[in-house]
């Protein structure tokens, strides 16, 4: 394990990605690095920092901090599983760090929940530094597949295997990832589907970073999808604050906006970000992004 990294300067971390969201960079200071080591799939950092609490990055990209990985876990969660009116099995395709899962088994009429993550030590490593959101590894709802998600899938569809709800809480496009972003990954998606079937994935950008992106990643889902939506999420350490996702259900009468369910008194207990009117919210958009997006 290493005690340095490079993206780890002066006691700041700094996340650039001209890629991503060139002309802008995030930085968070660090009390002390807990955890770096490359991996056969991707370079692993966890550090402390002084105001999020304990921070997962992946390949320089920050993926969660405890201060603030709720309003992503809750938004992406709750958003499908919500606008499925009795969903019982559960497909979370990345997401080793557990705070998907955690959000999935509040539902009592989940039935089975599968994580797929391809890189068993961040399993591993949430278990250890990211304790509150990997405590449902252990939930007898949840079962863990070792593997590429990509294949995974594609071997369901052969299979004939199918989900109410499935969840695609993947890294950013760039290296192995960017696969599921691709045309091919939302029609496996779709045969992986129970006919009123719901599906969300991270987006990457925001309206802010690359709106065009965007345009893109929605029209692709919409050639395969009769209903797409795009939503977001706010969340701090993500550049400029704000995360975008894709919503796509299989029935075209399925009403992703306004949710078919509301949390029972003791789910919503136990949330800190969603509930039915942040849902709706989710998918308002300013004008000017609105007209790129959903220009009907």
């Amino acid at each position: 394990m290493s005690s340095k990294h490079p993206c780890i300067k002066d006691g700041w971390f700094n996340e650039v990605s001209d890629k991503s969201f060139p002309g802008q960079a995030f930085s968070l200071k660090v009390n002390k690095i807990l955890f770096h080591e490359k991996t056969q799939f991707q370079d692993i950092l966890i550090f402390e920092s002084s105001n999020y609490g304990n921070v997962l990055v992946l390949d320089g990209i920050i993926q969660v901090s405890e201060k603030d990985e709720f309003a992503y876990q809750e938004l992406i969660s709750h958003v499908p599983l919500y606008s499925h009116e009795n969903p019982k099995k559960i497909l979370v395709i990345g997401g080793g760090d557990g705070g998907v899962l955690r959000e999935v088994v509040k539902h009592s009429c989940v039935e089975e929940a599968t994580l797929v993550e391809i890189d068993a030590k961040v399993i591993e490593l949430s278990k250890k530094y990211l304790p509150n959101m990997a405590c449902s590894f252990k939930h007898p709802k949840v079962n863990v597949k070792l593997c590429d998600g990509f294949q995974f899938l594609r071997d369901v569809a052969e299979s004939g295997t199918k989900y109410d709800v499935i969840i695609t809480d993947s890294s950013d496009p760039e290296g192995p990832a960017e696969a599921f972003f691709q045309k091919e990954y939302f029609e496996l998606l779709y045969k992986a589907l129970t006919e009123n079937g719901v599906v969300i994935a991270q987006a990457s950008e925001n309206v802010w970073l690359n709106l065009e992106y965007l345009k893109t990643l929605l029209n692709t889902s919409r050639s395969v999808f009769p209903v797409a939506e795009y939503c977001y999420t706010m969340l701090p350490t993500y550049t400029s604050g704000q995360l975008g996702l894709i919503a796509c259900c299989k029935n075209p009468n399925t009403n992703l906006i306004d949710p078919c369910r509301a949390p029972t008194e003791d789910e919503q207990s136990q949330m800190r970000y969603y509930n039915n009117k942040m849902h709706s919210a989710a998918f308002v958009l300013p004008t000017w992004a609105r007209k790129v997006l959903n220009p009907l």
